[in-house]
């Protein structure tokens, strides 16, 4: 009897101890957890010959970020996103007028715990379950104005083989980020990355919604994805499908090769080239979906200058037929080799695009500053379900400053300067973003 109370009490004094150690190191997760995050603040200016007067928007946001130490593996993370409307007594509160993208499809400030998981790590294996950003071709963040796409998803990733990443993902909810605003749904959302429904960016942007609501008024089981990445010195290749249930399957494919030139080693050429099947299925209006869209870039980089030339081409479609043979991304997916700052038209049917592009970085000459310039040309079908048959062009700069005295610190001075966007619609557009990071 004694000896099972002797043995009981040290069994429970294991325990207790166990337990305290347990506490200590679940403690430590927190406590050697790490803060990050990013104050960004933006100003967009439009003066398109459309509208009466300019369309304005300022505002300061930023995302705020806390993720645990790992325990055996184990961590979690938050990270808390808002946009906030200042300078109302400069812009106009006409939501014509008021450029929205900055904000809430109202035009109001809002937050979003954009970020919620929990994160597993072993040897070459990762999972991560819940509400967080992605980065991938035909679903991401898109992050053009304050706030990002955010996800709910579950991502299984390992990298046991030599240079390459495998991952298997299930995607449940979106929460459409402010650059969504700048679309309404129809066909030139739905390729544009975002909505086809019309009334869904108002009702649902900035909130976790179902990735069926959103992309077509209709609930879904979501989006499972498979991929194959490679990458070496020389070679990057990768191959992704996404099966959209009851809407459609995409395949994306892509691959980029560089080399060294025999003329000159200081002379770096690179090619690369793509390629999107989608096949719709299921009974909603995606199901008789059949396009392809291809593209290939070319370009050289010497010392701190780099250039480039594209040319990308999407499946052509008979009168009445553009949803069916368009490039459909209504979850953020961007991948497009020829698409403008602000012009998406390249996955429209029927459409023909070309970009040349230049960057020449300043890095050499003591100074953190890169300065690009491009043109990009739309060559629009008559069936593209965009009005007729046009060709929308879209000059434009990108300067980007880190200045030496604030670390951390990003400033960005954009331009974009379409032509026949739409029915004689032009415009000039500014930004100027910065930036900082902690």
């Amino acid at each position: 009897m004694k000896k099972n109370i002797v043995i009981s009490v040290l069994t429970l004094g294991l325990l207790g101890s166990v337990n305290v150690n347990a506490t200590e190191d679940l403690s430590s997760m927190f406590s050697e957890g790490k803060t990050s995050g990013q104050i960004r603040t933006f100003y967009i200016n439009r003066d398109d010959n459309t509208k009466p007067d300019n369309q304005i928007a300022t505002a300061i946001g930023g995302h705020l970020k806390f993720e645990t130490a790992d325990y055996n593996g184990l961590s979690f993370g938050a990270a808390f996103y808002t946009t906030n409307r200042v300078l109302y007594d400069l812009e106009s509160d006409t939501s014509s007028m008021l450029n929205t993208t900055l904000l809430k499809n109202d035009g109001s400030s809002y937050s979003i715990l954009g970020e919620a998981y929990l994160q597993y790590k072993y040897e070459n294996t990762a999972f991560k379950a819940g509400r967080q950003k992605l980065d991938t071709p035909m679903a991401g963040s898109d992050d053009a104005r304050m706030l990002p796409n955010l996800f709910e998803a579950y991502v299984l990733s390992n990298k046991d083989i030599d240079n390459t990443t495998l991952i298997v993902a299930h995607v449940t909810k979106i929460a459409a980020g402010t650059f969504a605003n700048a679309y309404d749904g129809k066909v030139v959302g739905a390729t544009a990355g975002y909505t086809a429904v019309v009334g869904n960016t108002a009702e649902y942007q900035g909130e976790f919604t179902n990735m069926g609501t959103w992309a077509i008024g209709q609930e879904t089981d979501g989006v499972s994805t498979v991929a194959a990445i490679y990458k070496n010195d020389y070679v990057s290749l990768q191959a992704w499908d996404y099966y959209g249930y009851d809407i459609l399957n995409a395949v994306y494919l892509q691959a980029d090769v560089k080399w060294k030139c025999l003329i000159s080693d200081s002379v770096k050429p690179f090619v690369a080239v793509q390629f999107i099947k989608e096949d719709g299925m299921g009974s909603y209006a995606t199901k008789d979906v059949d396009s392809m869209y291809w593209g290939a870039k070319f370009g050289a980089s010497i010392a701190g200058f780099k250039a480039f030339v594209a040319y990308s081409q999407q499946s052509e479609a008979d009168a009445g037929d553009a949803l069916n043979k368009s490039t459909l991304t209504p979850w953020g997916g961007m991948p497009a080799f020829t698409q403008g700052m602000v012009t998406r038209h390249m996955f429209l049917a029927g459409t023909k695009a070309y970009k040349v592009a230049a960057t020449y970085d300043f890095k050499d000459h003591g100074i953190d500053l890169s300065t690009t310039a491009y043109y990009a040309s739309f060559d629009m079908d008559a069936n593209s379900d965009y009005g007729t048959a046009r060709t929308t062009n879209e000059p434009g700069f990108d300067i980007i400053y880190k200045p030496e005295l604030v670390k951390k610190l990003s400033l960005r001075l954009r331009g974009n300067f379409p032509t026949e966007f739409g029915d004689n619609r032009d415009w000039n557009e500014y930004r100027f973003i910065a930036n900082y990071n902690f």
